[in-house]
């Protein structure tokens, strides 16, 4: 079920009217309502893959319970390792193994060797990157003594499968989500409003910007080869303001959806394209994942504590490990390396912290210098996208070497591939417009002219809407 399928328009209103029914009953009841909701929810998309679910939440739940209980340390890390295996395992099989297969097979027939490596027939989970890292920081911080173990299941079978963060996050921490599952929640009008402003916030950045830019990215980026260099310049361009309105979108969605049953999820977007260099990038981007590597990975590792070469070590094993969570490719990998290499120059010069705050915090307008370092971090970002979108990396590379070729023959070959090409840059330009004058806040609708803008926004959704397939969301398939 997507968010922005009719489905889900009777489906959300459905589970709130119910869940607030029940706002005077057992917490039991409207927790359960939430979990039944959720796992319809996801069975919608494969319910032969909600029995996995089910048994990596049960797993967790199962194994933070012995670790509770062990009788000595050794017994501990037994069951901790047993779930950390297990989850892992889950997701190397669904996720990875058919990569290293034939990533093998590649490498042993380079040297003349030729294998036909057997492959799994099965399609990769919705999800199961995003609920695996929910159980795993689970029972991480179990192991670590920074929680205790969650005694009542239903509770903790909705903090892994809350539906709006079940399938592409934010990926949630117990410390900050079991808490509000746990306690009696009361409804707040201004919440649900707000809840319902980020929703549409959402479905404008899905329906209006990225399903409209998608239609020419998938032309470019399919025939590039016949393309000229601004062409292509515009693709990466489309594609950059494609995968944030997606993603940002789906996010919004997400935190909006929570907020009507009076939850509130991590904030996952904070404004990427206005950053100043790519540590303050990675600040405001999906930053759920990066403070999850930062916590669970980077800091395990040593941090910043060591000296230059581990704090070096450290940052590229957590863009290249980003960079494969994102999907069993080169391609992602070298996305992954691309954005360390780029961090590489502030983190020896220790500058990776010198811009904390939002640009042009107290000002209406950027400096100079401030819109010169924006462009250029933007233009950082969109060079590595292009690794992202590829199928793969003879693609990417020969998409870069045409875009840089300078071939300026002929007009720009985009143009006659969809409908309107010129609303659509008029569009970009009020988006950028919209998200400039919001960026102290979670969504546009705050503020002076924020009715006009909410008419502004709900026209353009219907508009557009119209004439848009129903398209699913980019991050669906991580």
């Amino acid at each position: 079920m997507l968010f922005n399928s009719l489905g889900f328009a009777l489906f959300l209103p459905l589970v709130f009217i119910l869940y607030w029914l029940l706002a005077k009953q057992k917490l039991l009841y409207q927790n359960g309502l939430l979990l039944a909701a959720s796992y319809f929810f996801y069975s919608c998309w494969d319910w032969r893959f909600l029995f996995l679910l089910i048994f990596s939440t049960f797993l967790d739940y199962f194994t933070g319970l012995k670790m509770a209980n062990a009788t000595s340390n050794e017994v501990k890390k037994q069951w901790f390792w047993l779930s950390v295996i297990v989850n892992l395992g889950f997701l190397g099989v669904f996720k990875y193994y058919n990569f290293f297969a034939t990533s093998f097979a590649e490498l042993f027939r380079s040297i003349g060797i030729g294998i036909h490596p057997w492959t799994l027939k099965v399609i990769l989970p919705v999800g199961i990157s995003f609920y695996t890292f929910h159980g795993l920081s689970y029972v991480i911080d179990i192991y670590k003594n920074r929680i205790k173990a969650e005694k009542n299941f239903v509770d903790y079978a909705v903090f892994v499968s809350f539906f709006p963060l079940l399938v592409a996050g934010p990926i949630e921490r117990a410390t900050h989500l079991l808490p509000q599952i746990k306690q009696k929640r009361i409804f707040k009008l201004q919440q649900a409003k707000d809840g319902i402003y980020q929703i549409i916030w959402g479905l404008f950045k899905k329906v209006v910007i990225a399903d409209s830019c998608a239609q020419y990215v998938n032309e470019i980026f399919g025939h590039y080869e016949s393309m000229n260099s601004l062409s292509l310049l515009m693709g990466a361009v489309y594609f950059s303001f494609q995968i944030y309105g997606d993603f940002s979108g789906y996010s919004d969605i997400a935190l909006g959806s929570a907020k009507l049953f009076g939850i509130d999820l991590l904030r996952n977007f904070n404004y990427p394209y206005f950053s100043r260099d790519i540590a303050e990038f990675w600040r405001r981007w999906h930053i759920s994942l990066s403070s999850w590597f930062k916590d669970y990975l980077y800091i395990p590792l040593g941090g910043s504590q060591g000296g230059q070469w581990m704090r070096i070590r450290n940052t590229f094993v957590i863009f290249l490990v980003s960079g494969f969570w994102h999907g069993a490719n080169w391609t992602f990998i070298v996305w992954g390396g691309i954005n360390a290499l780029l961090f590489m120059p502030l983190l020896i010069s220790k500058t990776n912290r010198n811009y904390m705050t939002i640009v042009a915090q107290d000002k209406k307008f950027p400096s100079f210098k401030e819109l010169i370092l924006m462009n250029v971090t933007f233009c950082s970002v969109m060079i590595s996208w292009i690794f992202f979108r590829a199928d793969n990396l003879h693609i990417a590379w020969g998409y870069l070497k045409k875009m840089f070729s300078f071939d300026l023959s002929g007009k720009l070959q985009y143009l006659g591939i969809e409908r309107y090409p010129v609303e659509l840059l008029f569009l970009l330009i009020i988006f950028i417009v919209l998200e400039w004058l919001s960026r102290r806040a979670e969504h546009p609708f705050l503020g002076k002219w924020c009715f006009l803008r909410l008419i502004f926004i709900l026209i353009s959704i219907l508009a557009l809407g119209v004439y848009s397939d129903i398209t699913s969301f980019i991050y669906f398939q991580f």
